[in-house]
């Protein structure tokens, strides 16, 4: 069997929906039969998500809250 994970345990990534960019690290994998999801942990909370929903880079304009057409969300 060859797992073909995209993050590793350890790596530092954000979730691409949190609106404050928190810095996250990977801590578990979980390899289903057809897919693989993750465990990211922020301080005490943990959450398991989909590679799809994980990012290395922090988004800088999601962070400041300025949504897609460039103006600042209320």
């Amino acid at each position: 069997m060859t797992i073909k994970n995209q993050f590793e345990i350890g790596e530092t990534v954000y979730l691409v929906t949190d609106p404050d960019q928190l810095r996250r690290q990977i801590l578990f994998l979980y390899v289903f039969k057809d897919e693989i999801t993750y465990e990211v942990g922020c301080g005490t909370e943990h959450s398991e998500h989909h590679a799809f929903e994980i990012s290395r880079e922090r988004d800088l304009s999601l962070a400041m809250g300025i949504n897609n057409s460039g103006k600042l969300s209320n």
